[in-house]
């Protein structure tokens, strides 16, 4: 599960993502200084770990991880191949869920692609190519199922409707995922053809230290001019964040936040918004060995969390043996929640929820 930070050249990509990363792209003060995709696996901050460090003292302890790509600019006319907008295009549709860095500051230093500041402009530049791209895909759709319904199959009459309602919002600049649709509908017609403006989004708001707290007018646009999309928003000043990485000692980072009036770095909280965005959660498996977090999909079974662990755990799977998290922190380690009766047993149809401490039994 991959998040691609996306945005027009010179709106501080590059440069959130080396916060984010330990891997570094290249950040320059000039359009298209990324051109292939880095891609950078980011460990998922996680209180719970230190805690359950603490009470298991383990060997070694392995967080949760997301996957962040950076992905080139993009300029007007990426739909009909202008400046990298191929390339953007096809590494965009790679991505499960979008990062969309908007420029909320101003600084005369840092030239902007379009020269002056506006992220409601940079939005939608970036929202009309993805549409135009998105509109080619239905059209392509529509073609072969007006050819079914013209023999009055109900799936396809009820398809054609779906894809004309769609056409339609695009045709008036709406993206896919603001079209009010139901969850079936957009499961059976509409995940299947991986549309560009359908991925969940999140908005990262660039704005300079003064704002990082309370924001801005840039960040009160942004919000006003989203509010009827499906999208989530945070506040990030990604030049300050830089800084704040390059900080080795925990201490003196706490002091530059305090400074800022903030409780942790923004850098957290984006990667925290990330695996939210690509519907994912933890749970956990401890032992003396290791402490890990686990990835699964929220809604995932048993089964399906095991089979993270290997999938002979799946195929074998018998049953598992479940732990609250709060429990375990209460009762301070798994023989006294046993003896205090909340061990839980747990057949193929439970549904993992978020923190759960898990052992699988299985047979293969």
């Amino acid at each position: 599960m991959k998040a691609g930070i996306v945005g027009l050249p010179n709106v501080g990509k590059s440069t959130l993502f080396n916060c984010l990363s330990n891997a570094k792209a290249q950040s320059a003060n000039f359009p298209f200084c990324t051109i292939e995709p880095n891609i950078g696996v980011v460990n998922v901050p996680d209180m719970r770990l230190e805690k359950l460090e603490e009470l298991v003292n383990p060997e070694r302890v392995m967080p949760a991880t997301v996957d962040i790509v950076d992905i080139a600019g993009l300029v007007k006319g990426a739909s009909k191949g202008e400046g990298l907008g191929n390339k953007f295009l096809a590494n965009i549709r790679e991505t499960d869920a979008i990062i969309h860095v908007l420029r909320c500051f101003d600084n005369d230093n840092i030239v902007h692609v379009e020269t002056t500041i506006d992220p409601i402009r940079d939005k939608e530049i970036i929202d009309f190519e993805l549409q135009i791209k998105d509109l080619e895909a239905i059209d392509k759709r529509l073609e072969r199922v007006k050819k079914a319904s013209r023999t009055g199959e109900k799936d396809a009459l009820k398809e054609l409707d779906i894809l004309i309602k769609v056409k339609e919002a695009l045709e008036s600049a709406i993206s896919v995922r603001a079209i009010e649709l139901t969850d079936t509908e957009r499961q059976e017609y509409i995940k299947p053809l991986q549309l560009l403006t359908d991925k969940p989004i999140l908005y990262v708001c660039n704005v300079d230290e003064a704002s990082a707290k309370d924001g801005n007018a840039y960040v009160d646009a942004v919000k006003e001019a989203i509010k009827d999309e499906d999208a989530e928003i945070i506040i990030l000043a990604v030049a300050t964040e830089a800084d704040i990485a390059e900080l080795e000692d925990y201490e003196e980072r706490q002091l530059f936040l305090d400074d800022l009036g903030l409780e942790e770095a923004g850098a957290s909280r984006l990667i925290r918004a990330a695996y939210k965005l690509l519907n994912l959660q933890t749970y956990f498996t401890a032992g003396e060995k290791e402490v890990r977090a686990w990835t699964i999909h929220i809604g995932d079974t048993a089964p399906q969390a095991a089979g993270v662990i290997h999938t002979d755990f799946e195929k074998g799977f018998i049953r598992a043996e479940v732990i609250k998290y709060d429990d375990f922190v209460h009762f301070g380690s798994e023989a006294k929640v046993k003896e205090a009766g909340k061990l839980a047993v747990e057949g193929k149809e439970y549904i993992v929820q978020n923190g759960d401490m898990m052992n699988f039994r299985f047979n293969v």
